[in-house]
């Protein structure tokens, strides 16, 4: 079969064309470290709030658990990192290194902030609906028009569950 038939599936595959390039040792420790520094910042704020016991909870007490964990998992991580074996092993066990798509995660993560910041201020609708178009339009690359109709379909079905079903009190600025 001469090459020029040859399909996809027969035609000779680069050695590790799929494989994301590796990051290193400074990428897999910073990895590390933001989960650390967020959990040590939730757990100043979850001691800011009454913690209780076990058997009678406070409003801090599950946000500081959760904080530990995080903590726990970013040190493992930057363990993890430092150990000479993990370098010497097979690329599967490396760090990615930071590409364009992390830029978007973070872009992800800022407009959930911001989203969160404006909840109780503005009311949930807005906020749901900017967020929702923000994230297909720019993140996924949605056309205009389905990112619109999308984002305006999940924030009513969202208000119509949760407002008018389940009679969720969400600070909300549609009233009916």
């Amino acid at each position: 079969m001469s090459e020029a038939v040859m399909s996809d599936a027969e035609a000779p595959q680069e050695e590790g064309a799929d494989e994301p390039r590796a990051g290193g040792r400074v990428q897999a420790v910073v990895a590390g470290a933001l989960p650390i520094a967020l959990g040590a910042f939730a757990a100043w704020l979850a001691f800011g709030l009454k913690l209780g016991s076990l058997t009678d909870p406070g409003p801090g007490l599950w946000p500081l658990v959760v904080a530990a964990l995080l903590v726990a998992c970013g040190v493992a991580i930057v363990v993890v990192a430092l150990s000479a074996k993990v370098f010497e092993a097979a690329p599967a066990n490396r760090t990615e290194s930071f590409t364009r798509g992390t830029g978007a995660v973070l872009a992800a993560a800022a407009a959930l902030a911001v989203y969160a910041s404006l909840f109780e201020v503005v009311g949930f609708e807005l906020p749901t609906l900017l967020l929702l178009f923000a994230w297909l339009r720019f993140l996924s690359r949605e056309s205009w028009l389905t990112s619109a109709v999308v984002a305006l379909s999940a924030t009513a079905v969202a208000y119509a569950l949760f407002i008018l079903g389940l009679g969720v009190p969400l600070p909300h600025i549609i009233a009916f």
